[in-house]
């Protein structure tokens, strides 16, 4: 699955022609520390007349948000609405929606890369915290008190990356550290279901998902999703709901799904490339060759040999 870079992923928030990209691409983005940037919310949204709108899926990168102002933010079968402040964790297991539902939108947020937190000793076990696993409710309503709390920890992030203090990004990881306990304490909003809509839209993200992992244009891309069990962890939602909601909007199961357009693209990689058979079964996540030809033959009565003739 390719991934968005750090400028992608700002031209996403800002627009393309921000006028500020320039100054948040800033010189540290390409030392060896990772990336960890943070921001005002209500000025990049003076400067960059954004919407500030997060299409679903766009996100490698985790991201904490201090939120003043109404949103709505959907994700899997849920949708939540914050009514005057919240704190948001997101991460790029966590796919989400979320929009602005009026002009007065204020607060702080930061993003930053698990390399980021590499550095420190807890840093390659960030997806062990439970609030960035894929079943988090990661939206919380917070009061004005703790916003003023969250908010005076962003406001020492802000001090401290404009300063020249030498060992600035190990004082903004404690910070980053801090924010996530206190987001671990916290309650979620209660999520308002709505099943039509939020069906539709659990079937958009999958096909998505699956999607992305194609086409496959060298040896070495391997597909990372290849179960139900593994798409339905990365939507957060369980995997028997999944597969109800695709047979009831699709009419085939999961597995049908993900299994025709592995073999779709199997037909084009033995007609398009030179790549053995092997290597074929590899990027498509066969660990034995035998498995990817009964797989082949299953779905097309001829092994894969007999189809490339």
């Amino acid at each position: 699955m390719d991934t968005t870079t750090i400028k992608q992923f700002y031209e996403a928030i800002f627009g393309a022609i921000c006028p500020d990209l320039d100054a948040i691409l800033s010189e540290n983005i390409h030392k060896d520390i990772g990336h960890f940037n943070v921001f005002d919310i209500a000025e990049m949204y003076q400067s960059c007349k954004s919407k500030l709108e997060m299409p679903y899926n766009r996100r490698t990168y985790y991201k904490i948000s201090l939120i003043s102002g109404k949103n709505k933010v959907e994700f899997a079968d849920k949708t939540v609405e914050i009514q005057e402040c919240g704190l948001l964790f997101a991460s790029p297991k966590i796919p989400y929606n979320y929009t602005p539902l009026d002009q007065e939108q204020s607060g702080h947020f930061c993003v930053f890369t698990k390399d980021f937190l590499a550095k420190s000793k807890i840093g390659m076990e960030i997806d062990l915290f439970p609030i960035f696993s894929p079943q988090s409710d990661f939206i919380y309503q917070i009061s004005p008190d703790q916003f003023n709390e969250v908010n005076a920890i962003f406001q020492k992030m802000h001090t401290e990356i404009d300063s020249d203090y030498e060992y600035k990004y190990d004082l903004l990881r404690n910070y980053l550290m801090e924010l996530i306990h206190y987001g671990q304490k916290l309650k979620p909003i209660l999520a308002v279901a709505n099943v039509k809509t939020a069906s539709a839209r659990i079937t958009s993200l999958f096909i998505e998902l699956l999607e992305r992992q194609f086409p496959i244009e060298n040896t070495t891309q391997v597909l990372l999703l290849k179960s139900p069990k593994d798409y339905a962890d990365t939507l957060g939602v369980h995997v028997n709901h999944l597969n109800k909601v695709l047979k009831e909007t699709t009419g085939k199961t999961t597995s049908e799904i993900i299994s025709s357009r592995m073999d779709q693209e199997a037909k084009v990689l033995l007609k398009q490339t030179q790549w053995n058979v092997s290597e074929i079964a590899y990027t498509l996540g066969f660990e034995e060759i035998a498995h990817f030809s009964n797989f082949f033959k299953k779905h097309n009565q001829q092994s894969p040999l007999q189809f490339r003739e």
